[in-house]
């Protein structure tokens, strides 16, 4: 797929028919979501309405692990096949990747709060996202402090290969030690946990928060193409003229 897109002109095209529809179903996503999280789903027996904080804070902690395994993917292959779009995608998901964790967290701290009575706890799950978090912001000082982009690029693919050690961590650490938090909920083998009238929203919402993370990605990328033509038309033209 990544050798396809890699011309210029395929991609703009691909990218031109996918940005509208991942608007479109991002939209129409979080839009019935949000609606059902708030007025359809009824309160928790136990939770009340600070179950609510679910529909926001689990499809960001997927976001952030989802866009950290394709940060890690895209820095695999630029590293192995010096794949320009590879690193393009990596420099634009880790901002994208490393705002979900932030969300991630804050609304954990604050469905933490009323469940546990702290706002934070040093347990593997939240210590884990919190060193997902400085990869992530650490993958951006990286590359900005680098004199050349190929350095960046280099370097950041590295750095964003060995913290997917960390994404491991993060999924498995709540089965490896224990935990404040529940066990997987929503993907198991023997099917979610999760009753029907709270796992709709949840899926919407889930769905929503992946159209709107492609959406952001295939729009940047885009625009980042665009660029790059526009200055390499004004290099020629600015040559011509000297000539």
């Amino acid at each position: 797929m990544l050798s396809y897109l890699a011309n210029p002109q395929r991609f703009d095209g691909f990218a031109r028919r996918a940005i509208p529809i991942f608007a479109v179903l991002a939209t129409l996503c979080l839009a019935v979501g949000v609606y059902m999280s708030l007025f359809i789903s009824p309160p928790d027996y136990q939770q009340g309405d600070t179950i609510r904080l679910m529909y926001i804070h689990v499809p960001a902690a997927y976001m952030s692990m989802a866009f950290y395994a394709a940060l890690a993917v895209c820095s695999f292959v630029y590293f192995v096949w010096r794949h320009a779009l590879a690193d393009a995608a990596a420099e634009i998901i880790a901002p994208a990747g490393a705002l979900f964790t932030l969300l991630a967290l804050a609304t954990g701290s604050l469905w933490g709060k009323p469940m546990w009575g702290t706002w934070w706890e040093w347990d593997a799950r939240m210590t884990s996202v919190l060193v997902m978090l400085l990869v992530y912001l650490g993958y951006m000082a990286l590359r900005a402090a680098m004199e050349t982009p190929q350095h960046a690029a280099r370097l950041g693919a590295i750095l964003a290969m060995a913290g997917s050690v960390n994404l491991v961590i993060v999924k498995f650490s709540v089965d490896w030690w224990s935990s404040l938090h529940q066990p997987a909920s929503l993907i198991r083998l023997d099917g979610p946990t999760i009753h029907g009238s709270q796992l709709g929203p949840l899926i919407l919402m889930i769905f929503g928060y992946t159209f709107l993370g492609g959406w952001w990605v295939m729009y940047r990328l885009r625009s980042q193409a665009l660029d790059r033509r526009i200055k390499t038309l004004l290099n020629q033209r600015e040559a011509k003229g000297a000539l």
